[in-house]
C-alpha cells in the first residue's frame, strides 16, 4: 500500500445512514496492509469522565464527557490530546498537535499534566474505536460512503462537537469548489 489515510479525516457522506457512522467525522489513527483504525471525533456520550475515572485519578474533570470512538472494542479506552510534552518519548503525532494513546502511562501523564494547569493541554477520552479489515475501508471509500480530507487539530478539539461534521463538510466543499459560492458583486454577472 503506497497511500496511507493516517492523519486524514473520513467524513461520512450524507447518504451513509449506518447508525454508528451517520454524520460522523473519523480521525484515522492507523491505516496499512493489515487494516485501519480511527476514532469518531464528534460523538459525545452521556457518560461523564468524572464518574468513570474519578476512582483512578484524584482530580476533578468538570463537565467533560467520554466520547464514542466507534463500535469496535467498546471497552477499550483511548485518549486524544494536543501537547507533545504529555506524549511518550516514541509517540508520533497523528497530525501536528494531535496525539492518541491508550496505555495507563499515557493516561496518567496527560491527566496529570492537565491537573497541574501549567499548560494549555486539551484532551478527550474515547471508548471504542472504528476499525476496518484489510481492503474494507478502501471499498467503502470507492462506493462513496466517505469523503477524505486532511485532518487538523483545531477541528478535532472544536468546543462544539456537534458542529464538527457540518464544519468539516463546509471546509471540504470550500476547498474543492471550482468557483466561489458568493461574490461581492453579483450584479456584475
Amino acid at each position: 500500500m503506497t497511500d496511507t489515510l493516517r492523519g486524514k479525516f473520513l467524513i461520512a457522506c450524507r447518504r451513509l445512514q449506518e447508525p454508528n457512522f451517520h454524520k460522523t467525522v473519523v480521525l484515522m489513527v492507523e491505516h496499512g496492509d493489515d487494516g485501519a483504525m480511527g476514532l469518531v471525533v464528534n460523538r459525545p456520550s452521556s457518560i461523564s469522565v468524572e464518574s468513570s475515572l474519578s476512582n483512578h485519578f484524584g482530580i476533578p474533570f468538570g463537565d467533560d464527557c467520554i466520547y464514542f470512538g466507534g463500535p469496535v472494542e467498546p471497552t477499550a479506552l483511548f485518549i486524544m490530546y494536543n501537547r507533545a510534552e504529555a506524549a511518550a518519548a516514541d509517540d508520533e503525532p497523528i497530525v501536528p498537535g494531535v496525539f492518541v494513546g491508550h496505555s495507563a502511562e499515557v493516561f496518567e501523564s496527560v491527566v496529570g499534566a492537565a491537573a497541574s494547569g501549567k499548560s494549555e493541554l486539551a484532551f478527550r477520552i474515547y471508548f471504542g474505536c472504528a476499525g476496518w479489515s484489510p481492503g474494507q475501508l478502501e471499498g467503502e471509500i470507492a462506493r462513496g460512503d466517505w469523503w477524505v480530507a486532511p485532518a487538523c487539530s483545531n477541528l478535532t478539539f472544536l468546543d462544539d462537537p456537534y458542529s464538527i461534521w457540518d464544519t468539516a463538510v463546509e471546509q471540504m466543499f470550500e476547498a474543492n469548489r471550482l468557483l466561489p459560492q458568493t461574490t461581492a458583486h453579483p450584479e456584475w454577472n
